[in-house]
């Protein structure tokens, strides 16, 4: 028979010792009962902590401890089941590891943090009477959201899965997408509270061995209760943490993280998101997508240049706006200027305040669009600019143009792929603005300058942020502002330090390269006939 007990009788609160890496130094004593009254003291008044009492057939004692809601109780049932039919004088935890248990995964516990670890994240643990060591079972099975189209990174063409909350879905994920036993997954654990799970991803052999160890080093360093989702990562190990641009790339989708391993870069994998994180990047990562190495390269390199150029309109539109109505009207044609002084005539505020006024209301709206359901958030944001801009014009405290200054911006800003990236030019929008207000076009040019020199000063953890602009690198060109056709990008990139430059073999040949074998046929065929 077995009796199932929850949580622990209650006693003094002991605050320091119950953290894991504390418990760790906490050895198994061999007497179940002693074992069992240690499980009660640390898990005490936690009524999802089931403790299972039972006694094998020769009467040896033995427990199965786990969490309700994290385990699969069926799984544990039939364990105990084949447990308690076991015969003989003495049990031995070696001769349990060689059993065929109803398990896919058996590891063994020397201490009460080693074992609580792994069963606090959905494992169950088995202690049996004289023995000093714990049989950890893999039995999880708690509820999870399945693999489905991520919703931040929608694309035209590619894969149509995205990771999910679990960390082993999201590492099957990419090793599904890479088959090499040089894929490697360094597992780590961060937080004293939560005890999250993380993987550190790379290919042995292509990443930069240094990279890899700065990136565990920065890793080990982070002393925090606890880490909910990965951008607390992203915020504790980047270069520069006062900068507004993202130094470290997030994604949902599998096939951007294996194509980043593939060119050596390092992926970080958080248990409960389904955020992996991408190092090192630099700022022309951000203006990539996916599907860019899926399409022909002539419509991958249009796309790139409209998104440039869409970023450069996010940036600065609104400030070109305020500068020209402000201090340089005489660069307006005569038709175009007569109908911009005609439509603001009747406005009471300058051309900063105006603009002020409806960049700050748009980005409300496309705030309250983003909080709000799925299902009204975005008629909200569309429904709500045009409303409200109408009402202002007709309101008399903005001008005509000024609505179409800003839908512009708008939607020019939404062009840009990674949305880390669209909110850094959001946010430069709004100083620029001011500069313009005072200086003009002088103002943009000295803002645009202070940008650009704050971006060269950037760093991806040792990588230039403007590579391979500055510092120039010609080879890493051709998949920077275009994208070369594959059979031209022999080499990964060298900015990111490889130990393997080759990606593709000299062989290898596109549209021309096979001539030769048209050739061929065409010959085969003149014999046939």
């Amino acid at each position: 028979m077995s009796r199932a007990t929850k949580g622990g009788s209650p006693k003094e609160p002991v605050k320091d010792d119950l953290y894991i890496d504390q418990l760790k130094k906490v050895p198994f004593s061999g007497k179940i009962e002693d074992d069992e009254n240690e499980l009660n003291r640390i898990m005490a008044e936690s009524s999802d902590f089931v403790i299972r009492q039972f006694r094998m057939e020769n009467g040896i004692k033995a427990i199965v401890c786990y969490v309700d809601g994290l385990s699969d109780t069926e799984l544990v049932d039939r364990v105990i089941a084949s447990l308690m039919i076991r015969k003989g004088d003495r049990v031995l935890l070696d001769e349990l590891h060689n059993r065929n248990l109803p398990v896919s995964q058996i590891s063994e516990a020397d201490s009460f943090g080693e074992m609580m670890q792994l069963v606090l994240g959905g494992d169950a643990a088995l202690l049996v009477d004289g023995n000093d060591r714990a049989l950890v079972m893999g039995l999880r099975g708690a509820e999870h959201r399945n693999v489905s189209e991520p919703e931040t990174e929608s694309a035209v063409r590619g894969p149509r899965e995205g990771f999910t909350e679990l960390l082993r879905t999201n590492t099957a994920l990419i090793r599904r997408k890479i088959k090499s036993p040089r894929l490697k997954m360094k597992p780590m654990v961060v937080g004293k509270e939560t005890n999250t799970d993380i993987v550190v991803t790379y290919i042995d052999g292509l990443a930069d061995p240094g990279l890899v160890e700065e990136v565990v080093r920065r890793i080990e360093a982070i002393d925090i209760d606890g880490i909910l989702e990965s951008g607390y990562i992203e915020e504790l190990i980047q270069d520069h943490g006062y900068s507004p641009f993202p130094q470290i790339m997030y994604t949902e989708r599998p096939d951007t993280a294996a194509g980043a391993l593939l060119e050596g870069r390092v992926a970080i994998v958080t248990d409960g998101t389904p955020f992996v994180l991408i190092v090192p990047v630099t700022f022309w990562s951000f203006l990539q997508a996916n599907e860019d190495y899926y399409e022909r390269f002539q419509i991958s390199t249009l796309l790139r240049m409209i998104r440039i150029l869409f970023m450069v309109i996010a940036l600065t539109t609104p400030a070109l706006y305020i500068a020209v109505t402000t201090f340089h009207q005489e660069m307006l044609p005569t038709t175009l200027l007569l109908s911009v002084a005609a439509a603001r005539e009747a406005i009471p505020f300058p051309a900063v305040v105006e603009a002020l006024i409806m960049e700050l209301s748009f980005e409300a709206l496309r705030e309250a669009g983003v909080r709000l359901p799925k299902a009204v958030g975005q008629a909200v944001s569309i429904l709500g600019a045009l409303v409200v801009g109408q009402a202002a014009v007709e309101a008399g405290i903005v001008s005509a143009p000024l609505v179409i200054v800003v839908s512009i911006t708008g939607i020019a800003s939404f062009a840009i792929p990674k949305f880390n990236a669209a909110i850094s030019v959001r946010l430069l929008r709004f100083p620029l603005m001011l500069l313009a207000s005072v200086f003009g076009l002088y103002g943009i040019v000295l803002g645009i300058m202070l940008i650009i020199g704050h971006m060269a000063r950037l760093r991806s953890f040792g990588i230039p942020y403007l590579a391979p602009m500055s510092p120039l690198t010609f080879g890493d060109l051709k998949d920077t502002l275009v994208r070369a056709p594959w059979w031209t990008m022999k080499r990964r990139p060298l900015s990111l330090n490889v130990a393997n430059l080759t990606r593709l073999g000299e062989e290898t040949s596109g549209g021309h390269g096979n001539k030769q074998a048209t050739g061929d046929r065409d010959e085969a065929g003149q014999q046939h006939k």
